[in-house]
């Protein structure tokens, strides 16, 4: 059992968190919705792990400040970004202010628990669907030649990262072979890969979850 603060002005989203965490069997949570309350609550609650969202009321960020404030409190506080925004400049800045994790809003219910339990342990945690932004970013810190992948492209590149082979890909997404040829070919074209060799390698550096 450990204690975890959640920092967010929705009560939808608070509901939601709380019932997706006690199903997994954290009960003890405390709330604030913005960051003033949210930072006296970490103060005297001391929780294990801090859910940030990044957009609280008073400034459009209010996140970031408040997980800043956070981590000049307490050097070691263990802070989960829960949030809409998924440009990787933001997801960037959040990292940059402390936090350890970063999960968006639209991710599959099952992820919340497992994005907090990593943070709590020590490590971190960035959302899948940011992996291949936030390695664009590392490669073109301006954010001009980030392309935009369909969902059947990131599934096939996350695939590709495992190792898998053409037709191990073909079976686990339910198309053909020759599919499976195209879509590697426009994943080299859009990630600037200059052989398939080179495409495994840029698919296994994006799918670190290094923050």
């Amino acid at each position: 059992m450990y204690r975890v603060l959640l920092v967010d002005d929705h009560p939808v989203v608070i509901t939601a968190c709380r019932w997706l965490l006690n199903e997994a069997g954290i009960r003890a949570l405390s709330e604030a919705h913005d960051a003033d309350s949210g930072y006296q609550a970490y103060v005297r609650d001391r929780p294990d792990v801090a859910i940030v969202d990044l957009r609280l009321p008073g400034q459009e960020l209010g996140g970031i400040n408040l997980i800043e404030r956070m981590r000049s409190h307490d050097p070691r506080a263990r802070i989960l970004v829960f949030s809409m925004h998924a440009d990787p400049r933001i997801v960037r800045s959040a990292t940059d202010a402390g936090a350890s994790g970063y999960l968006l809003k639209d991710a599959p219910p099952h992820e919340l628990p497992k994005a907090l339990e990593q943070v709590r342990a020590g490590g971190t945690y960035l959302d899948p669907q940011l992996a291949t932004r936030i390695a664009l970013l590392r490669a073109d810190p301006d954010g001009m030649a980030a392309p935009a992948l369909t969902p059947r492209e990131r599934q096939a590149l996350a695939l590709l990262a495992q190792a898998k082979s053409y037709q191990a890909i073909a079976d686990h997404l339910g198309i053909s072979y020759k599919t499976v040829i195209n879509l590697t070919y426009r994943l080299r074209q859009k990630l600037g890969a200059r052989s398939l060799p080179d495409l495994v390698r840029l698919a296994v550096e994006m799918s670190r979850p290094s923050l």
